[in-house]
């Protein structure tokens, strides 16, 4: 019975073919070839990958640069914030820029995300909830003690419009972010409160214990603890 032989390629191959003129000759011809017959989807993938790092390099050096002008227009306008004038803060003073301007004119710096945090806040101590929901949805920080100031701003804004599940979310999202006891004390009164508005009395009576026991020299100390008794004796009943 005939065996099939396996075809083998000699270890020097490659080395026969750099001294054989016309097999090397050959090996250059369907290069060339190949080429020439592809040279304009080769140059339209070259010129494409060219256009494409040139146009990310451009994004990152334009973006950097509006970012670094939108922070010196917006500098008078975060100073009207903590002057509470927040009339100003928001629109300008007719010289310089306010927060709402910096957000439609420098999109996607992070001038721009910060003023939407300025803004929301705003718009939530004048009672504008759903503005105040808008601008705060469209903020985001590595900063997890400003977002878990922002999560809890949420948390107020959605309470007031009644979205009890959405408030308690993003209450819940404040106290998960680096603990501390500063914060999350008032975190945790805002949850317990929202927990009990939503009927979750166990819930709430658990974010009392909460400050009750980590959080003993915080401001809501003495409130957590009394009301916690009245809604363990709600329950007991």
């Amino acid at each position: 019975m005939a065996t099939k032989q396996s075809k083998k390629v000699h270890p020097d191959h490659h080395n026969d073919l750099l001294e054989d003129p016309a097999a090397l000759a050959e090996s250059i011809g369907r290069g060339e070839a190949f080429l020439k017959k592809n040279s304009k989807v080769l140059g339209g993938v070259l010129i494409a990958a060219i256009i494409l790092i040139g146009g990310i390099l451009f994004f990152q050096i334009s973006n950097a640069n509006k970012n670094e002008e939108a922070q010196e227009e917006m500098f008078q306008a975060v100073y009207f914030y903590e002057q509470d004038s927040l009339d100003f803060a928001l629109n300008g003073d007719g010289i310089n820029a306010g927060l709402l301007q910096i957000v439609e004119e420098y999109p996607r710096t992070e001038a721009a995300n910060l003023a939407n945090f300025y803004i929301g806040s705003i718009y939530l101590s004048e009672k504008n909830f759903t503005d105040a929901i808008t601008y705060l949805e469209q903020f985001s920080a590595d900063d997890y003690l400003i977002q878990g100031q922002a999560d809890a701003l949420l948390g107020d804004a959605y309470l007031e419009t009644g979205n009890v599940d959405k408030a308690i979310s993003n209450y819940e999202k404040a106290t998960s972010y680096e603990p501390n006891k500063y914060f999350t004390p008032k975190y945790l009164y805002k949850l317990a409160v929202a927990y009990e508005t939503a009927g979750k009395t166990q819930e709430a009576i658990d974010a009392y214990a909460e400050i009750e026991e980590k959080y003993f020299e915080s401001y809501e100390f003495a409130g957590a603890r009394k009301q916690k008794a009245r809604l363990e004796g709600l329950a007991a009943k």
